[in-house]
Parts: C-alpha cells; sequence; structure tokens
C-alpha cells in the first residue's frame, strides 16, 4: 500500500523545506526558534514514519526510497543554511565532511544494491550514533544563541564536530564491508539476493 500514514509523515518532512527556509530568512526575532522547532517536528516524523511502518506493516518500496531522501534533504539543507548565516571554517569544514559523506555513501549503497549486495552496507551503531549527536548539534545551532544561560551554540559545534567525527568513522565501516565487492575479490551474488526490499532503514 502506497498511501498511507508513514509515507504521509515522510512527504510531509519534504514540505516542511521550503518553511524552514522561509522561516529562516524572516528578519523576526522569533524566526530561529520556530526554525528549530519545524526541524525538531522533521526529525520526529523521521522516526515515527519508519516506526509506524514496521509496527503496522506497511512498509513499501516508495517508502524505502523516500524516507532516507527527505532525511538526507532536511539535514543538508539546514546545513547550507546554517554556514551561509556563519560562514566560518570552524562551521563550514564538519558541514562538508557531513554533506560529502551522505553523498557517498548514498552513491555506495546504490552500486551495491545494484549488485544485489546491498544488506553489507546495512545500517551500523555508529550511524545511528551519527544520526542523534547531528540532529541535536543542528537544532542547538539554529537557535543561534543562549538559552537559559546555557552556552547552544558552543554545545552546538562541539556536537556537530562529534557527529561529523563519527560520521567519517561509519563511512569507514561501510566501505570496509563493501570493499571486497568494490575490489572484485569476492563475487557479486545473484541479483535479488542480499537484500530486503520495501524496508524503510532507520539510518540513513
Amino acid at each position: 500500500m502506497i498511501w498511507n500514514i508513514p509515507n504521509a509523515l515522510t512527504l510531509l518532512r519534504i514540505a516542511l523545506i521550503p518553511v524552514f527556509v522561509v522561516i529562516f530568512y524572516l528578519p523576526v526575532p522569533w524566526a530561529r526558534p520556530v526554525c528549530a522547532l519545524v526541524f525538531t517536528l522533521a526529525g520526529i516524523t523521521d522516526w515515527l514514519d519508519g516506526w509506524l511502518a514496521r509496527r503496522w506493516g506497511q512498509t513499501s518500496p516508495l517508502g524505502a526510497f523516500l524516507d532516507p531522501v527527505a532525511d538526507k534533504l532536511m539535514v543538508a539543507v539546514a546545513l547550507v543554511l546554517l554556514v551561509q548565516g556563519d560562514p566560518r571554517v570552524l562551521l563550514a569544514l564538519p558541514a562538508a565532511v557531513i554533506i560529502g559523506r551522505e553523498i557517498t555513501v548514498s552513491a555506495l549503497r546504490e552500486w551495491m544494491a545494484e549488485i544485489g549486495a546491498r544488506a553489507k552496507v546495512a545500517v551500523s551503531m555508529a550511524g545511528k550514533l551519527k544520526t542523534t549527536a547531528q540532529m541535536i548539534a543542528i537544532v542547538m545551532l539554529i537557535i543561534g544563541g543562549p538559552v537559559l544561560g546555557l552556552p547552544v551554540v558552543d554545545l552546538g559545534l562541539v556536537l556537530l564536530y562529534l557527529a561529523a567525527l563519527l560520521t567519517l568513522w561509519s563511512m569507514v565501516l561501510y566501505l570496509r564491508a563493501a570493499w571486497p565487492s568494490l575490489t572484485g575479490s569476492v563475487p557479486a551474488p545473484r541479483e535479488g539476493q542480499g537484500d530486503v526490499q520495501g524496508s524503510r532503514p532507520e539510518e540513513r
């Protein structure tokens, strides 16, 4: 079934992207807090759609495709906006690492899926920790100022660097798992083996 609540939540996350961008540039004092709220809502739907799909047995190829796309788009757009608003190398460096990793791993998974070996680059714990640190860091950086006296921006920057390190580590794990197939040292599985179609990944 294509049209269901999990897929609707995924589409909602994509629809929130232009809303997020417009609010970010509004010349009003409440723009940043509302932006952080929109990003948090998107993060909640990212977890909720996958959980509902698995719980209700409503996984679908469309959901498996859209879910990671929506996640990567939201994160990439948020990082680009943050760097544009604060164009320091201190922020640009981890943002470039995170976006570059997403492109690399997405290309790797696509290639592994073509040879029927996508399961070799499945979700890792490092990837899950990366996603958590990344989401919290982006929310803190979007807020852009102290909260209850706490240096939220500084904490967010530290978490973003942690996410960047976890990003590199998870990419190394994926590349190491795929290396035998990339180098041709093991035969590629026959088409249809090594991957489960229609599942919704927990981490992208």
